[in-house]
């Protein structure tokens, strides 16, 4: 078999279409190492020499390579607590104004999108048992979102490295994991089922809508990586995953407000959000 080769500019180019095309995440030339390094890896795993007989694996996809790949490209480093300052303004701000504003008895609904390996919507759990006074009152639902399936099995297990824990307290630590070996830890059954993780890509309205609408979304460090039409889409799938009146919260680098005039800014002590107005509609 010949020796595995990088795809030469033309094809790199196709590639990264094709990327875009099924996931919205756009990779140019500033990322062509990382996208070759990956790129060469699946096309090892699969047993092809060329470009063209990998892409044409991939098109096919009679295997769920696309999601082999996809997996492949996704970037999952994070840990528990990570932008807490978002926390803090859940519990002492966001989740009231929720409160307030419902007019049924349903759960509240809390969605984490992307929710990589589970970091995130963990500490959403865990933050609002510690600091949440009518946590016991509420009936609460967190749901965990990823385009990466083995994020989302990493997350389903639960168990994580001294790395993730780096910003958790030990006394939070003791309460909510068990250490299974030397430096790995995972979480308590209870706060395991507590979470729901289902595969999506926000970019794809059949795959938003089924999940039904939110109070609260944590969309962080996701929208950096679409180009500005993809940015839009996901910002009207997220609004009308939103329930009126419903917050959305993006990372520190990004802002809503320069990607789509349907969000409202407001400024919390803690955190600035974008809310979905009260009487909004949005076909």
């Amino acid at each position: 078999m010949s020796e595995t080769r990088e795809p030469d500019a033309e094809e790199f180019k196709r590639l990264c279409e094709f990327i875009y095309r099924r996931t919205g995440m756009v990779f140019g030339e500033s990322k062509r190492y990382f996208v070759e390094r990956r790129l060469l890896d699946r096309m090892a795993s699969v047993g092809t020499g060329s470009f063209g007989a990998y892409f044409a694996h991939l098109r096919l996809d009679t295997d769920g390579e696309i999601e082999q790949f996809v997996n492949a490209l996704t970037v999952n480093e994070t840990y528990f607590f990570r932008e807490d300052h978002q926390l803090r303004c859940l519990t002492s701000d966001i989740l009231a104004e929720r409160v307030k504003a419902r007019r049924g008895a349903g759960p509240i609904r809390i969605w984490s999108a992307p929710c990589s390996t589970g970091e995130e919507p963990y500490s959403i759990a865990m933050w609002m048992l510690e600091h949440w006074p009518e946590v016991d009152a509420w009936e609460i639902e967190i749901v965990g979102s990823d385009i990466d399936t083995k994020a989302l099995e990493a997350a389903r297990l639960g168990v994580y490295g001294r790395r993730a824990l780096m910003r958790l307290p030990p006394e939070i630590i003791a309460k909510y994991f068990v250490e299974e070996a030397e430096g790995r830890w995972r979480i308590l059954e209870d706060l395991r089922e507590s979470v729901r993780f289902t595969a999506a890509n926000i970019v794809e309205s059949s795959q938003t809508r089924p999940h039904g609408r939110f109070d609260v979304v944590f969309c962080r460090n996701m929208l950096i990586y679409f180009d500005d039409a993809s940015r839009r889409e996901a910002a009207e799938n997220l609004f009308d995953a939103l329930e009126p009146g419903g917050f959305i919260c993006l990372g520190h680098s990004e802002s809503m407000s320069r990607i789509s005039p349907l969000f409202e800014v407001r400024r919390f002590p803690d955190a600035i959000v974008y809310q979905k107005p009260q009487e909004a509609s949005h076909a």
